[in-house]
């Protein structure tokens, strides 16, 4: 059986949700072994003069435990 394990980051990007999604995730993989999903959080934008500059996502990694 196994055990599964919640992490929560936030990641950003200038182009777009999606790809502050991809950021945060191929980040993430360079530390955490097994991942085997993902949830989206939070959705926040950074905004100057009407404009958006920023995306921002809050994402909770899910990865399963070694043995």
């Amino acid at each position: 059986m196994a055990v599964a394990r919640i992490t929560e980051i936030t990641a950003s990007s200038t182009k777009g949700i999606e790809d502050a999604i991809s950021v945060g995730l191929k980040r993430a993989a360079k530390t955490v072994r097994g991942i085997t999903g993902l949830e989206v959080a939070a959705i926040k934008a950074k905004v100057d003069g009407g404009k958006v500059l920023e995306y921002r996502v809050t994402i909770r990694i899910t990865f399963v435990l070694e043995d």
